[in-house]
């Protein structure tokens, strides 16, 4: 049981780190003929807006679907092999599957605030090149 706490609070230290990845993300643009202030100024703006997506949210999202999925999974299972128990499967399913869930749902989240700066810049005229 401690492994399956061990998994499960590695997992959550992953998803705080992520949290905050939209306020270090520098998306590669080309700011040939814009001011570098202005250019400091828009990036801010769109980093507040992509702070409304919470990567968080969506990492407990993924963590509960998983740790769902992974616990039927795992009792069935843990039902049809000898030598475990449809218990043990359904523990060791559940910690599994919501470890990858947080981390699938964590993923996404970033991969949508990434988004929402690139498009932000783009609308304000500038040549996002990732």
């Amino acid at each position: 049981m401690k492994r399956y706490l061990a998994q499960a609070a590695m997992a959550a230290m992953a998803v705080a780190t992520l949290a905050g990845c939209a306020q270090s993300y520098q998306p590669v643009v080309d700011t040939r003929g814009h001011d570098s202030a202005r250019y400091q100024q828009d990036l801010y703006e769109c980093r507040q807006y992509a702070q409304q997506v919470s990567p968080v949210e969506d990492a407990a999202v993924g963590g509960l679907g998983g740790a769902a999925a992974g616990a039927a999974l795992g009792a069935i299972t843990g039902a049809l092999v000898g030598g475990v128990s449809a218990g043990e499967g359904a523990a060791f399913g559940a910690a599994t599957g919501g470890a990858v869930g947080l981390g699938a749902g964590a993923y996404s989240g970033v991969n949508e605030q990434q988004r929402i700066i690139d498009n932000c810049m783009r609308g304000r005229g500038y040549n996002v090149l990732n």
